[in-house]
Formats: structure tokens, sequence, C-alpha cells
């Protein structure tokens, strides 16, 4: 794997999943990233034993790994006096400072901007918020399922009217692991403009922000309109005016998404993988305008059609149709998924357990058709004495910052 990032190094003081995605991604393309954490509990994320129902083995936990991935952990106590010299010492070493607390705790332990540029002036300084760093709100805290995904409109634009409340977020860290990849791609174009101009940058990612861009083409068409589209309630059919385009329910009860924007070019080829190849022919259905002028009439074609074949059949059977489609999977099935496994999106870490090594989703970018090659996320503070000495700390300064509480 091309470590495009290799001798970049981070200073993550962030818990979580937002910001700590963003230095999982830099890890992943080779970046030494340090994570601080507190000495005694380590980061927030590490108590949690449920999760969404499901329960979180602590030695073994997918919620650690993804975000942590790749990356050391030094235990210091920012608290107090001495933990920040620790912090401040491994700033001058650092390119990029990547935090999510809130302004009032960064001023409060002094690791805002001006106290990290004090000591070192060409550091990028990365923040990540629920709602930005400028504004009355800067200092209100918040998490992917009130920033991303109810403040910012994607529930309500999710959730049919008909079912009278909202849709809960049923992925954990969905807003997060987005923003965490903006941050990362910010990251990097602050490095890549301080290697051609010597100027350095601070940058700002949101999870509100992360979440319009992710819905700009619907906020933008609503900003100028008026109007904004929402959800229906499920249905075999068609959406309005294409019948190419909408769920199909198979003979057993699984779902077909057909999506052919453009059902011009594949009228022909779609009606003869229905078996229904008469119907090319059919006035009301042989050219794009006549098709979307009588998509109700084709739509209850096709919704027979579809419901005469289990969902394998169609999997099968489509796969030579020239138009685009998918099977609508769950989050499990995509861990099988041929085509995902083709393209590397899983690799494996050893766990700290010592059990079967786990799983985890690379993130979007590859680089040269390479699987992605890293470690493990680090158990809390396994790196302290590591990196201290490495940065030049005496073992005698070490054992009286540890006797003081102020490292681990």
């Amino acid at each position: 794997m091309t470590q495009v990032m290799k001798g970049i190094r981070v200073l993550e003081v962030a818990q979580f999943t937002f910001v700590p995605a963003a230095g999982a991604i830099l890890a992943d393309w080779g970046a030494d990233v340090i994570k601080i954490e507190h000495p005694v509990r380590g980061d927030t994320q590490r108590g949690f034993v449920q999760l969404g129902g499901i329960k979180v083995n602590p030695n073994r936990s997918p919620f650690i790994e993804h975000p942590n991935r790749g990356k050391r952990s030094v235990g210091v106590d920012i608290s107090t006096p001495e933990g920040m010299e620790v912090i401040y010492e491994l700033a001058k070493t650092a390119d990029v400072f990547l935090t999510n607390y809130l302004p009032n705790q960064r001023q409060k332990m002094k690791f805002d901007i001006e106290h990290i540029r004090a000591v070192n002036p060409n550091i990028i300084y990365a923040r990540g918020s629920a709602y930005g760093d400028k504004g009355a709100e800067r200092d209100t805290g918040g998490f992917d399922g009130t920033a991303f995904w109810n403040r910012s409109g994607i529930a309500n634009a999710l959730t049919p009217k008909e079912l009278g409340g909202p849709l809960s977020q049923g992925i954990p860290a969905f807003g997060d692991s987005i923003g965490g990849m903006n941050i990362a791609g910010g990251i990097s174009a602050a490095l890549f403009h301080r290697e051609r101009t010597g100027e350095t940058s601070e940058i700002d990612v949101s999870l509100l922000s992360t979440a319009w861009w992710a819905s700009g083409t619907s906020i933008d068409m609503g900003a100028d309109s008026g109007e904004i589209m929402g959800n229906r309630m499920p249905m075999s059919g068609a959406n309005p005016g294409n019948p190419l385009m909408g769920n199909y329910y198979t003979s057993d009860g699984e779902t077909i998404n057909m999506c052919t924007l453009t059902p011009g070019p594949h009228i022909k080829n779609f009606f003869e993988h229905i078996g229904q190849a008469e119907l090319a022919d059919d006035e009301r259905f042989s050219t794009p305008k006549a098709l979307m002028e009588n998509w109700e009439a084709a739509s209850d074609i096709i919704v027979k059609a579809f419901a005469e074949k289990d969902f394998a059949y169609w999997r099968k059977k489509l796969k030579s149709y020239t138009g685009q489609w998918a099977p609508v999977q769950s989050l499990l099935d995509i861990a099988t998924d041929d085509q995902a496994l083709a393209n590397d999106m899983f690799f494996e870490v050893e766990a700290s357990d010592g059990g079967a090594p786990i799983k985890l989703v690379r993130g979007p970018v590859q680089f040269n058709h390479a699987p992605v090659q890293t470690t493990r996320a680090p158990t809390a503070s396994e790196h302290t004495e590591i990196v201290l000495m490495e940065m030049g700390m005496e073992w005698d300064k070490i054992e009286e910052l540890k006797s003081k509480g102020a490292i681990a």
C-alpha cells in the first residue's frame, strides 16, 4: 500500500468517533497518529458496553477499532499543568493538531490554537464540532444523532409523512464517519498548501456542515424553489414518472431497486429481462415520453413480473441488464458481497484479546488498488513510554510524571 502520509505526525486530542475517524483515515494512509487518552479511563467511548441493543466487549470492540486503528495511544491528563507540558512537547514534533473538544474546554486547558501555535507556529490546527466554530452555538456539544441526523433535516427528509414522527438514526456513528473523512480531506489539502506556500491553516468541519453537504442537492433545490423532496412509505412500484425507477418486491419478500434514471436506451432490454419483450413495441411504452406518460400502467405490469420470481432469480437475471439496478441488501449482506470484497472493502487487524482477527471497513479512498495495511487500535495508554522516550524524555522524568498522575 502506498503510504501517502508517511512522515506526517498527527497529535489527536479527541474522543468518540467523529474526529478520531479522521485520525484513523490518516493512519491508514501512513501518518503517525498519536492519540491522547485519559490516563485512567482512556477515550470515553472505551466504556461503552452496549450499542443499539448489541453488547460490546470492551476488550474486542469494533466501535473502538473503526476510528482508532493504526494509532499509538499516550495517556496524558490534560487537566493538569504537567500533562499540558507533555502535550506542548508532543505538539512541537507534530504536523497536525486534531481535536473535538469544545472552545471553552480548549481555552480552559490551554490547547486552543493560540496555545498550540505558540509552541509550533507551523502546525495545522483541525477542529471538529457539532455546529461549527462560529456563532452563538459554537460551545454547544452534540453527536451525529443530533447535529447530523435530526437538526440537519435528514431525519425529516427520509421519514414518510404517514409515519407521524421522524425515523431515528439506525446506523451508529453514521455522520461521524462521513465527517471524519471530510476532516482528513481538509487536512490533506492544508498539508499540500503548506508544502507549496509555507503557509499553515486552521480547519473546521462540523457534523451539521457534513449533513448539509451530503444533502446538498435537495437543500439547494429547496432553497431555490421553496419545495423539498420527501420520502414515501415502502411499496412495490415505480417512482412517479419513471417506471424503471422504484423498488419492486420479489416472490420471497425481498426487494430489487430499479434505478434507471434515463430509461430511453434500456426500454427494449428491460422488457426482455422481465420476460415481456413485446411491451417494447407497445405504443404506451416504446418511447421515453410515452413510457413516462404511462408510468402507472407500466408499474403495474413490472410489479406483477417481479412478484413471480424470487430474489436469487432476479439477482442473476438482471446481471445482463444494460441499465442500473441494485439488490436491496442488509449491512450483513454487504459483508459477503463479492464486488465489495473484490475491492478490498474489508481488511483484518489482530485482536488485542488474542482472539480471531477483527474485520474492519476500509476508508473510501484506495491508492494504487492496494488493500489497507495497518495495525489494531491501541489499548489505552499503550505507547506512552515509547513515544515520550522517542521525543527525548528521560526515564526519571517519565516516572515523575507517572507518580503525579499526569501520564500513564
